[in-house]
């Protein structure tokens, strides 16, 4: 009784001022940016020859186009687009719903540490000279152990759980991040501090289909329950008693958002390496875009989140001769736009 309380009371938030047209537009927006990124990088490839390849596979179309460039479409770029927008979304699906549950616009999808115990993760497995299978299983288990132990150590204390748990969070991610810097120190400095460096500055340079495959099932686990539990999110963002007395289940809610979110950080980060201020800026510009109601904003965040890390990871292509690492590009474009979604913003954030 109370839970169908809760239900009704959730889509009450208000939904920002011209909804509708955007319900058209921001599924057509990863669609756009979807088709524009094939035929960028250093093997040209024009939109004509890229519609008839990928028509070619569903109609009896005799090829005359050489087999390289079928390999660059369906090979290389097609994955690279696929994984740059499945990241892009559950890195924003994951820092959405950690927003909501902590109650707090700047937590991101690393508060509790999986980012961190993830490049440990691999930082270990490139040190003792694992395959990039080795390095992706190594760095999604210990993604989910820095979380694991957050978790362990915070429910070990009762009083403020929500403010505890980011402490615990806090204070896993600070020993998995020594970790890693001792770890680097005492690797080669000419082979494998570079290749470590490199992997936690973030990149999509070398995904294959099977990364893509690795992925999929993880993110997948993470984006469908949250998805189906956004409306219970409005509640628990009005606050713990609140969310009590309308019946909800706060701690159990709160393991299931920590459980999916941590899957797909996890499961991100194993693949493409660090890339930070997507899960902290994309749920802030849906929320100007759409408002605070997680009914809506959730599926924003899902769409804005994949078209704008392919948007990033275009950028990375062809803004220089030498691929910039999505680390660096999030963290130069994020910066100065967060802060002008601070100033201009004057929709509340709940």
């Amino acid at each position: 009784m109370r839970l169908a309380l809760a239900r009704k009371t959730s889509p009450d938030i208000p939904l920002a001022r011209g909804y509708r047209w955007r319900e058209i537009a921001l599924p057509a927006l990863p669609l756009l940016v979807f088709l524009l990124s094939f035929p960028l990088g250093r093997y040209t490839i024009s939109p004509g020859q890229l519609l008839t390849i990928l028509a070619a596979k569903v109609f009896p179309i005799e090829p005359t186009w050489p087999a390289t460039m079928e390999t660059v479409v369906f090979q290389v770029r097609l994955p690279r687009i696929i994984a740059a927008m499945l990241v892009g979304a559950a890195l924003a699906t994951a820092g959405a719903a950690y927003q909501g549950m902590f109650k707090n616009p700047l937590v991101s999808p690393d508060i509790l540490g999986a980012s961190a115990g993830a490049g440990f993760g691999a930082a270990l497995a490139i040190y003792f000279s694992l395959g990039v299978v080795g390095i992706q299983v190594s760095s999604f288990l210990f993604g989910l152990l820095a979380v694991f132990l957050a978790y362990a150590l915070s429910s070990r204390i009762r009083h403020d759980p929500a403010l505890v748990l980011v402490l615990a969070g806090i204070l896993t991610g600070t020993l998995f991040s020594a970790g890693t810097s001792l770890i680097k120190y005492l690797a080669d400095p000419y082979d494998k501090l570079p290749a470590i460096t490199f992997w936690l500055m973030g990149s999509l340079a070398s995904i294959s289909p099977r990364d893509v495959y690795a992925a999929l099932v993880p993110v997948l686990l993470g984006i469908i329950p949250l998805y189906l539990l956004r409306w219970r999110l409005n509640v628990l963002s009005l606050g713990e008693e609140e969310a009590r007395a309308l019946g909800l289940e706060t701690a159990r809610l709160r393991l299931i958002v920590i459980l999916c979110s941590t899957l797909m950080t996890a499961a991100c980060v194993s693949i493409s390496g660090m890339i930070g201020w997507v899960g902290l800026l994309v749920p802030h510009l849906a929320r100007m875009v759409v408002g605070p109601n997680y009914k809506v904003l959730l599926p924003a965040t899902i769409l804005m989140g994949s078209a704008y890390l392919l948007l990033v990871d275009d950028l990375a292509r062809v803004l220089a001769t030498v691929e910039i690492p999505l680390g660096i590009l999030t963290a130069l474009i994020g910066a100065p736009f967060f802060l002008y979604l601070l100033q201009h913003t004057r929709r509340g954030w709940l």
